[in-house]
């Protein structure tokens, strides 16, 4: 087991969580209740990353914030900062292959709550953070739960994006994922199973959990 990429990988898994979960609340809540002419399109580049080929997403991510792009020139000006080849890089590249993952299910979970519990809760007198408080996030828990797992889980496994943006350098971009590439291409495929059945082994665990865990929300209600 390469214990420096698993630990990075896990780093990384809870870093895109970190940044993804609130924006995926407040995203997830907009699109479920509210209507516009162009709300297709914002819900179109929500899942974008996810039927784009990671190798092409990792492609533009790569030249849209490397060091010759406008982007790229402006944050090693102004703030001394790379975004490719490194830790941050990955955490940018993560995010962005993960909005789907995160939104989506926030988004179905806000969508299956009756707009009349909303009203009624205005009508007892609660306020907008109350009402999201008390009545909207116990009712989308489990939703969340699953965008949190699914988030979490799908980062330890990403490939295409972080290869593109990040590389494998030992220790700060050679993530799990590109650690089983790397065994695989060395033929030590010993330690590729090994990886890889931790792998899938932690995504079963994971996803049983959340299946579970929304199970028991249900039944309580």
């Amino acid at each position: 087991m390469d214990w420096t990429a698993l630990i990075l990988s896990l780093e990384l898994a809870a870093a895109t969580l970190l940044v993804l979960l609130p924006v995926g609340l407040v995203l997830g809540r907009w699109l479920a209740n509210t209507r516009f002419a162009g709300k297709a399109w914002i819900e179109a580049l929500v899942v974008l990353p996810l039927v784009l080929p990671p190798t092409v997403l990792g492609y533009y991510l790569l030249v849209s914030l490397g060091g010759a792009s406008p982007v790229g020139q402006w944050l090693q000006a102004q703030f001394g900062l790379s975004l490719t080849f490194n830790f941050a890089g990955l955490l940018v590249a993560s995010v962005v292959f993960n909005i789907p993952f995160m939104v989506q299910p926030v988004q179905r979970a806000f969508e299956a709550i009756p707009r009349s519990l909303g009203e009624a809760a205005a009508v007892s007198g609660l306020g907008f953070w109350q009402t999201l408080w008390r009545v909207e996030l116990p009712l989308a828990w489990p939703g969340i739960l699953s965008a949190m797992v699914l988030t979490f889980v799908h980062t330890l496994g990403e490939f295409g994006v972080v290869l593109m943006v990040g590389g494998s350098i030992p220790g700060e971009t050679r993530t799990i994922a590109i650690a089983i590439y790397d065994e695989v291409q060395g033929f030590n495929l010993a330690a590729a199973d090994q990886m890889s059945l931790f792998l899938l082994v932690v995504s079963l665990l994971a996803v049983a959990f959340s299946f579970l865990a929304s199970a028991r929300t249900t039944q309580r209600r």
